[in-house]
């Protein structure tokens, strides 16, 4: 079979290619460079088209003869609500209309994100598929972009992961660091419930939906384990030290701190002209009592079930920065 994968480079992408390839895919991959596209696949490098979501050009070539569209190319940080939508949901748009003349497409899959159900109450997990109750300008565009495929006449299938980390991730790489250190600040009192999902599974996760799983459906790709916040910076903490016990010192950011520290964070990204994600509106997310959904609908359509429990998968992830000389 033949993939097209948009955002292939990017962590989570790059897990998606690999297994895409020692699954006997066909891979073409849309990519900025070819000089990024070497460092990210070394010596596995698949067949590139080089351009990005804006070149219509570069979509269509990417789209031709396809079997499976992967779309995973978007934004985490934005400078503005304007500029997540232009690129997590008229993007998406722009990619349909180039694929929606491909005979030979059987499916267009979209990675989507929990934020675009929007957070939960501790005990409740989230696995109705038309849930819509986003809190931030991102959940908000991947959202739209959901939409854009959904009012197109693709068939189309949706993955909405929560918090994913594994080798190669640079946003929990910052909780790592600060474990070697002994201190971690940690939004609120520790008690934000969270599903997680490691890149690994999540790769697998994504072909299955696509190969194995419903048309025109929305899935929720996690392992079962719920953690804590502070569950899981503690589990982060002893892989670092290579303890089997203990605890890290816990700073903890109460939701009036905590929304002034994001007010002065935004403003200063804003005023330097940089992105970060430590913006305003995500004290709606990170002050949210749970982050948690239901994997049994992916598992029960398609098979796949996530092998990483949060031990697991953070002692691997851990291992892997060391190797890399990123911790």
């Amino acid at each position: 079979m033949k993939a097209f994968v948009t955002g292939g480079t990017g962590f989570i992408g790059s897990h998606l290619v690999s297994h895409l390839l020692d699954q006997q895919f066909d891979v073409v991959c849309l990519a900025r460079s070819r000089s990024k596209a070497k460092r990210v696949f070394a010596d596995r490098i698949p067949e590139l088209i080089i351009g990005d979501m804006e070149n219509t050009e570069a979509l269509e070539a990417g789209c031709s003869g396809t079997d499976v569209v992967f779309h995973l190319a978007g934004i985490i940080a934005a400078r503005s609500e304007a500029e997540f939508f232009r690129t997590n949901a008229e993007a998406t748009r722009k990619l349909a209309r180039a694929a929606a003349n491909q005979s030979s497409l059987s499916r267009i899959l979209y990675v989507s994100s929990l934020a675009a159900a929007g957070p939960t109450r501790r005990g409740l997990v989230v696995s109705d598929p038309s849930a819509s109750d986003p809190v931030t300008d991102y959940g908000r565009s991947k959202l739209a972009g959901e939409d854009a495929l959904r009012g197109s006449t693709l068939p189309w299938t949706i993955v909405r992961p929560p918090a994913v980390y594994g080798p190669g991730d640079r946003e929990l790489l910052r909780v790592f660091k600060l474990a070697r250190l002994g201190i971690i600040p940690i939004f609120g009192d520790g008690s934000q419930e969270l599903s997680l999902v490691h890149a690994k599974d999540l790769a697998r996760a994504i072909l299955a939906a696509a190969v194995h799983g419903s048309r025109n459906t929305t899935y929720y790709p996690a392992h079962r384990e719920i953690v804590t916040s502070r569950q899981l910076v503690e589990t982060i903490f002893r892989a670092v030290k290579r303890r089997e016990t203990g605890s890290p010192r816990l700073i903890k950011i109460p939701q009036g701190l905590g929304r002034l520290v994001l007010q002065v964070t935004g403003a200063a990204a804003k005023l330097t002209g940089q992105t970060t994600i430590l913006s305003p509106d995500k004290g709606a997310e990170f002050f949210a009592p749970a982050w948690t959904c239901d994997p049994s609908k992916l598992e029960d359509d398609t098979g796949w079930s996530a092998e990483y429990d949060a031990a697991r998968g953070i002692a691997e992830t851990t291992d892997w920065y060391r190797s890399q000389r990123w911790l």
